[in-house]
């Protein structure tokens, strides 16, 4: 892996020297380097937005994602207080994140630091490899990319885990309904809310209600699950209870 990352390095130095770069013009150097770092993955740069927002990147194993990474600019201080609610935000929703800033990298299972590394420092006018690194940093990438999820087998920790990628579904809702470039299809959710529940809802209270309602679909057709498929909505769907018409018709229309 030495070659792969001295010409990763390599790349971005000389992105860096151009002066006009961004956090987003290192971006295919990184997917390109990981993608020759392992094996039987998909990377792929700018995924849509998910429950806690939109890392920047999102890998996957047969379309089952395994991890997200979230990148800032080069040089970036990745503990800077300015980051720490959009990282704290990541970590408490993704069991395998990455967050780098092309040179450093961190590696987190939940909130836990599992690994720590710098491939590159900052000189005047360039970037210089830390090649004494470059061993550390490939098993920080292979140890990242053959996480296979985690069981939870204690109620509690199972009712924590829900509860907060609820709260983060809930902000995401409230956030894509404010939105006025994204999919009309929340709002319109809404607005039968109003017409028929509840006239004074507000986009707070409906994003609550709505991320609940999808947190308890999801948990009951899980328990209704007895295969190894790649458990997607339209499995929860055809698995909710037709007792719960509103359930099954909420994961088939989303």
């Amino acid at each position: 892996m030495v070659n792969e990352i001295t010409s990763y390095i390599a790349e971005i130095n000389r992105i860096y020297k151009a002066g006009n770069a961004t956090e987003h013009t290192y971006r295919p150097a990184l997917k390109l380097l990981l993608e020759k770092m392992t094996t039987g993955l998909t990377i792929t740069n700018e995924p849509k937005r998910i429950a806690c927002g939109a890392p920047d990147y999102i890998v996957t194993r047969k379309e089952i994602p395994i991890g997200f990474i979230e990148a800032k600019d080069i040089g970036t201080d990745l503990k800077s207080k300015a980051n720490k609610a959009q990282f704290d935000r990541y970590k408490q929703s993704l069991d395998n994140l990455m967050i780098t800033d092309y040179l450093s990298f961190q590696l987190f299972e939940g909130e836990k630091l599992l690994a720590q590394i710098a491939i590159g420092k900052i000189l005047p006018n360039k970037i210089e490899p830390i090649q004494e690194n470059f061993n550390a940093f490939a098993e920080v990438v292979k140890v990242f990319s053959l996480y296979d999820g985690k069981a939870i087998k204690d109620s509690k920790k199972l009712a924590e885990f829900m509860a907060a990628k609820t709260q983060l579904l809930t902000e995401l809702i409230e956030k894509s309904i404010a939105d006025k470039d994204d999919d009309d299809y929340l709002r319109q959710q809404q607005n039968g809310f109003k017409q028929i529940l509840l006239p004074t809802i507000t986009d707070a209270q409906f994003a609550d209600i709505y991320a609940q309602t999808i947190a308890y679909g999801m948990f009951v057709a899980r328990l209704q699950d007895r295969t190894n498929l790649h458990f997607t909505r339209q499995h929860a769907a055809a698995l909710i209870p037709q007792s719960n018409p509103f359930l099954r018709n909420l994961f088939l229309a989303v």
